[in-house]
């Protein structure tokens, strides 16, 4: 997208947004004072010109000042969006909560959960990680957190509906992050690192993998019923093993197992119970976790989501989200749930 185009959708886009603009941004302390900058619609269309584009700080402010925008500075600018973050993330999460709220209804409730490195000029590893939620029906995305390096993939950063089923990659694969989804009442179907996990059979024993392999036949699903030991909240004093006495809840699971062509075994476990869905219905299930992945493609061949203008400086979240936002108006901009009109009506007043 580039100015011209945000310009041409601005009226479309507003539709998605909170009406009091201005409201919003003093709350989360983004427009204390105006001054060069007239009113919030201002300040969020230099904040989408700077997340939306590849046009630098000062670019933007020249391009505002031309098109009767704002008369702001490059570094009057930079200290406006350094303080803009509360407040993009505000508006992030009221244009998501909108995509919920449309799909509520009859659907199948999938979601897929996946994080997609981001780094900056020069880097030599990750600076940051964006934690999607994913909905398969629309392609687009319902929740996303931001963390730095640091922050690890796991079931437990999510907020579900009881009932969805939430289908992760081996990163999820862990007894705590999916006794927090299970705690919500939502069902898993994540792929396993057998080493990784500790599973057992119905009589509370280790069940271990590789035991089970030569069982796994060349096409087909293999099933197992299985309890998953949900470990303490602290293991031991230095975060080692843990004895299954310790254990502070059993959830009953199903392990699957198949051989893809010409491949190792791929494992799944599902808290899915046998009544809802067959084992290869489960395995068919997992296949549309990989739109998640074509979604990470999109953000990045679009909207250059992995080019961050900086690493870590202090605009560098502020970008991150004022970039999420551009894509979560796109989708709702072209959600076909909203015929004939294709965006939100609002009455004048």
């Amino acid at each position: 997208m580039d100015t011209t185009e945000l310009d041409e959708q601005w009226a479309y886009l507003l539709t998605f947004l909170p009406s009091e603009l201005d409201t919003s941004a003093r709350e989360c302390g983004a427009l204390v004072r105006c001054r060069e900058v007239p009113d919030a619609q201002a300040l969020l269309r230099l904040l989408l010109a700077y997340g939306a584009t590849d046009l630098s700080l000062k670019d933007v402010a020249a391009w505002a000042a031309a098109a009767g925008v704002a008369q702001v500075s490059g570094p009057a600018l930079f200290y406006r969006v350094r303080r803009a973050e509360a407040w993009l993330s505000a508006l992030l999460a009221d244009v998501l909560e909108q995509d919920v709220a449309v799909a509520e209804g009859p659907r199948l409730p999938v979601r897929i959960v996946d994080a997609t490195v981001l780094t900056g000029p020069g880097s030599v590893g990750t600076d940051w990680r964006a934690h999607v939620m994913g909905d398969p029906r629309t392609g687009g995305f319902s929740a996303v957190e931001l963390s730095d390096a640091s922050g690890g993939e796991s079931f437990s950063r999510y907020t579900v509906s009881r009932g969805d089923v939430v289908l992760g990659d081996r990163a999820y694969g862990r007894a705590a992050g999916i006794a927090g989804l299970h705690e919500q009442g939502a069902f898993v179907v994540a792929r396993l690192i057998p080493q990784a996990i500790r599973l057992c059979t119905p009589e509370r024993t280790i069940l271990r993998c590789a035991d089970r392999e030569p069982q796994v036949g060349p096409t087909g699903v293999s099933s197992w019923d299985i309890l998953l030991p949900v470990p303490p909240q602290r293991p031991s004093a230095d975060h080692g093993s843990w004895r299954l006495a310790q254990a502070r809840d059993w959830i009953p699971a199903r392990l699957l197992a198949a051989r893809p062509m010409l491949q190792d075994v791929i494992w799944i476990l599902t808290t899915l119970p046998a009544d809802q869905a067959t084992g290869a219905q489960v395995m068919d299930l997992y296949r549309v976790r990989w739109q998640v992945e074509l979604l990470f493609k999109r953000l990045k061949s679009l909207l250059h989501f992995d080019s961050l203008p900086s690493r870590d400086g202090p605009t560098a979240r502020s970008w991150i989200l004022a970039r999420l936002l551009v894509a979560a108006l796109g989708q709702r901009l072209l959600s076909p749930t909203f015929s004939p009109w294709g965006y939100r009506l609002r009455d004048h007043g």
